[in-house]
C-alpha cells in the first residue's frame, strides 16, 4: 500500500488539532492549580507531538489551531490579544521540531523528552513576554508565573509527550518490521 506523505500531515494536523480544540473548548486541557495564573495548561502538547511525528509545518498549523481557539475560548482579556494569544503558538512546533531533530540521533526518548520541555518552555516564556510587552503584566508577575506554572507544565509535558510519540512510534511498524512479520505470517 502506498502512502501519500502529504496526506498523512493533514491527517495528523487535522486529528492533532482537533484534540487541541477539545482540550480547550472543554477547559480539559486546564488544569487548575493555586498559584497566580490558576492552571497549567497541556493544549501544547498536541502541536509538540505534531512537530515530532511530522515536522515543524505540522506543528505550526496545529500551533495555530491552538492560539485561535485560545483567542476565541478566552475570557481573560490578556488572551483576547492574538499577539499574546496566537502568536507565540506558532513557534511551539518550530522550537520543538529543531530540538528532536538535533537529537534524535543520539537518543529516541532523550529527544522526545527535550523536544517536549523545549515546546513547553517556548509557550510558556513566549506568552509571557508578549503579556509583558503589551502591558498585560508586569515583569515580576511574569517571572512568577513562568517559574510556579512553566516549569510543572515543562515537566508534564516531557511525560506525556514522551508516552505518546513513543507509543505511537511502536503502533506504526518500519518496512523492515512490517516485512518481517509478513514472512512470519506466510511461514507460519
Amino acid at each position: 500500500m502506498n502512502s501519500n506523505p502529504g496526506i498523512r500531515k493533514i491527517v495528523i494536523a487535522g486529528v492533532l488539532g482537533s484534540i487541541a480544540i477539545l482540550l480547550g473548548v472543554t477547559q480539559l486541557g486546564f488544569i487548575p492549580v493555586p498559584t497566580a495564573a490558576g492552571t497549567v495548561t497541556i493544549v501544547h502538547i498536541p502541536v509538540i507531538v505534531g512537530a515530532i511525528l511530522e515536522g515543524w509545518g505540522v506543528g505550526t498549523a496545529i500551533g495555530l489551531i491552538f492560539g485561535v481557539t485560545s483567542l476565541l475560548e478566552s475570557t481573560i482579556p490578556l488572551f483576547k490579544d492574538p499577539l499574546v494569544a496566537i502568536a507565540p503558538r506558532l513557534f511551539i512546533g518550530l522550537f520543538a521540531y529543531l530540538i528532536y531533530a538535533a537529537l534524535k540521533r543520539k537518543n529516541e526518548y532523550i529527544a522526545i523528552g527535550a523536544a517536549g520541555f523545549i515546546g513547553s518552555i517556548t509557550n510558556t516564556v513566549l506568552v509571557l513576554t508578549a503579556s509583558v510587552l503589551r502591558n498585560y503584566l508586569s515583569l515580576e508577575v511574569a517571572v512568577s508565573v513562568g517559574l510556579t506554572n512553566g516549569i510543572p507544565e515543562a515537566i508534564v509535558s516531557v511525560i506525556i509527550t514522551t508516552a505518546v510519540v513513543a507509543g505511537w512510534k511502536k503502533l506504526t511498524p518500519s518496512r523492515k518490521q512490517k516485512a518481517k512479520l509478513l514472512s512470519e505470517e506466510v511461514e507460519g
